[in-house]
């Protein structure tokens, strides 16, 4: 039987590999490159995500000469830009708006850091339309960012009707006076980057150019995640062909290994109950590899063992579960499955576990690589807080929350009663700041319409209603953050535990409170010099109450006897390189990073799948330790996935003394 289409020689010229953090598209993206770079003349591998892994992916791996490899600088790639067409941004604003140049030159130069990421697909795209290359493989960044990632052309859509509008007076000025108007360059210019955003969204929506990858594991928080992915990836009409399933335990281990039993059979029962838009595509298994797959072997052979999932088919029944097990009692369960039925301990594997944070901790990021289980152990942190008497509010900062679907309990825009002491909140970023734009362009019309219906300030009614089209993206994450602050500020709550994004945007994140700043006090500036023509006093309010909490979230993470963050790793070499760069950045703005929790660690087994792959996570942990000297780290065994609040506290008690 053929494998998938997105394999074969006749496809769609660009494949774009996402999912869930941790699920394996860099893999499957790097495996997919050497495939088809064996068949075809010319193969292109590139990575969206701000924490590159493609090096890390390769291991020293020489690519054949047709293929070339990519980690794209998406901040470098701005840095050119605006380095070749600052001048004409600056004289758009200046023809169009009552700003002097320092204003527009402010405010130009806060709103292009969230160009970047247009930047980067508008690179993608112009290798598309090139033809240089028979198939262009994309690794994108974790779920949340990379449908940011895809809904670029809208906000670079919003982007240049904001200079359109700035250009709009100048033209009708000219009309005006000279009786004609004669398009000049910045027009020109204009009407290009308009046909880029055109070709950049025709691209995405083409079946015959395009086509999505959804990777996934067969687990409740990624089948979460990626059906809703699936979603959205419908409603923007970008193609999805097939659905790659990742590390499938392999049935011939699951007929020796109470653990493999224990994987296989809650896999196979995941994927029979699927539905809604991930029901609706071919699901294509790849079998679990005991050592990491990195480096040429290993992913040349990756895709050997994928097989057609049209029916799940049920593993063994062994009649009970490795989280039934302790330590000393795995090898004679393996040897007399029932007498481990009767001596069950449902009690997580955990070894070295960690101090419960201190009284003073008001506020705790989870943080790491995508998929090595921070929502879990969020979850669990919390409720394990919350049951040493502690108030507690956990709450969700990733734009692809998963707190739902963790602790199985349906979790609001607003402070939602899980436990006595727990409340849990899932932050709509996004929305927060649609709804301050919407308020600021009523009350700005309200302004407007209020002064002389003599005075015709059509064109500069639209260069102050796109203001806020100016503000830098990240500004919605530190809203969400801000709101935080506010919750903080009512002192309702002891102690925030964040589930946070993934590495590379958490990293971001945490450096993003500066520039946010930086934009406030521009924003404050224009309000207050031009106060006569941009009266907002409610905006006013509403951006003074951001920048109070912003103050209070700054002032909070340098401090670190009430603020941490506790790294969440698995035992790859993948997730350590990431682990150092999360621990780096803590330093770099002065956050502690106290702990370290490395997640899902195979236990001992005489299964040879098992016993190999602890034996390579022995050595990944003894790297763990020469790189973290000192930092106490928390081993945590692979068991049952622990979904539930019942489940999520006897994990919360195995991790804190």
């Amino acid at each position: 039987m053929e494998g998938p289409a997105f394999l074969r020689d006749r496809g769609p010229g660009l494949l774009l590999f996402g999912g869930k953090g941790g699920v394996g598209k860099t893999t499957c993206a790097a495996a997919a490159a050497l495939d088809l770079a064996g068949r075809l003349p010319s193969v292109l591998l590139v990575s969206t995500d701000p924490a590159h892994s493609l090096a890390d992916s390769l291991a020293g791996l020489s690519p054949p000469s047709n293929l070339d490899l990519i980690e794209i600088d998406a901040q470098e790639r701005l840095t050119a830009f605006r380095e070749r067409h600052g001048q004409k941004f600056e004289e758009m604003a200046r023809r169009g708006t009552f700003l002097d140049d320092e204003d527009i030159r402010r405010l130009l130069d806060l709103s292009f850091p969230g160009l970047d990421e247009v930047m980067a697909f508008l690179e993608v795209s112009r290798w598309a339309e090139g033809g240089r290359y028979d198939r262009i493989l994309v690794d994108t960044a974790p779920t949340g960012h990379t449908l940011r990632l895809l809904t670029m052309p809208e906000f670079w859509r919003r982007w240049l009707q904001t200079l359109d509008a700035l250009l709009a007076k100048h033209r009708y000025m000219k009309r005006l006076y000279s009786g004609f108007y004669r398009r000049d360059e910045l027009d020109a210019f204009l009407e290009e980057l308009a046909a880029s955003e055109r070709r950049m969204e025709g691209l995405l929506q083409d079946p015959a150019r395009c086509c999505f990858v959804p990777v996934t594991l067969a687990e409740t928080l990624s089948l979460h995640e990626t059906t809703a992915l699936v979603g959205e990836l419908e409603r923007l009409r970008v193609p999805v062909g097939e659905v790659v399933v990742n590390r499938l335990y392999p049935a011939s281990a699951a007929e020796r290994c109470p653990a493999c039993a224990e994987g296989r059979d809650g896999q196979m029962r995941r994927l029979r109950d699927l539905s809604g838009p991930l029901a609706r595509y071919p699901l294509w298994g790849v079998p679990l590899h005991a050592q990491e797959v990195r480096g040429e072997g290993p992913l040349r052979a990756f895709w050997g063992g994928v097989e057609r999932m049209d029916t799940p088919l049920p593993s063994p029944d062994f009649g009970f579960r490795i989280s039934d097990f302790g330590m000393e009692a795995l090898q004679s369960a393996i040897r007399n499955p029932q007498s481990a039925i009767q001596k069950a301990n449902r009690t997580p594997l955990v070894e070295g576990p960690a101090g419960l944070p201190s009284p003073e901790t008001r506020l705790l990021f989870l943080g790491g690589k995508g998929g090595v289980g921070k929502t879990t152990l969020a979850c669990a942190t919390a409720i394990r807080l919350s049951l040493a008497g502690r108030s507690v509010l956990l709450a969700s900062t990733d734009p692809a929350h998963s707190l739902s679907a963790c602790l199985g309990a349906r979790v609001g825009a607003d402070p939602t009663p899980v436990l006595p002491g727990l409340w849990a909140v899932e932050i709509d970023a996004g929305g927060a700041f649609e709804a301050l734009k919407a308020a600021y362009a009523e009350e700005l019309n309200r302004f407007l319409d209020s002064i002389s219906p003599n005075l015709d300030l059509t064109f500069d009614r639209q260069v102050m209603e796109r203001i806020m089209d100016l503000s830098p993206p990240g500004l919605d994450e530190v809203m969400a953050l801000s709101r935080l602050m506010g919750f903080l500020a009512e002192d309702r709550h002891d102690c925030f535990v964040l589930d946070s994004a993934p590495t590379g945007h958490l990293i971001r994140l945490l450096e993003l409170p500066g520039l946010i700043d930086r934009w406030l006090r521009v924003v404050f500036d224009l309000l207050l010099k031009y106060r006569e023509v941009l009266r907002a006093p409610d905006l006013s309010r509403r951006l003074v109450e951001v920048s109070k909490g912003l103050k209070r979230l700054r002032v909070l993470l340098g401090d670190r006897t009430r603020s941490a963050l506790y790294a969440v790793s698995i035992l790859t070499e993948m997730a350590l390189e990431e682990t150092r760069d999360l621990v780096a950045a803590c330093d770099r703005v002065g956050v502690g990073a106290p702990a370290l929790f490395l997640n899902l660690a195979t236990p001992a087994s005489e299964c040879p799948l098992c016993s190999e792959a602890r034996r390579v996570e022995s050595r990944v942990r003894r790297r763990y330790r020469e790189a973290f000297p000192g930092r106490p780290q928390t081993l945590v065994f692979r068991g049952r996935e622990p979904v539930g609040v019942e489940a999520l506290e006897r994990l919360g008690r195995a991790l804190y003394r």
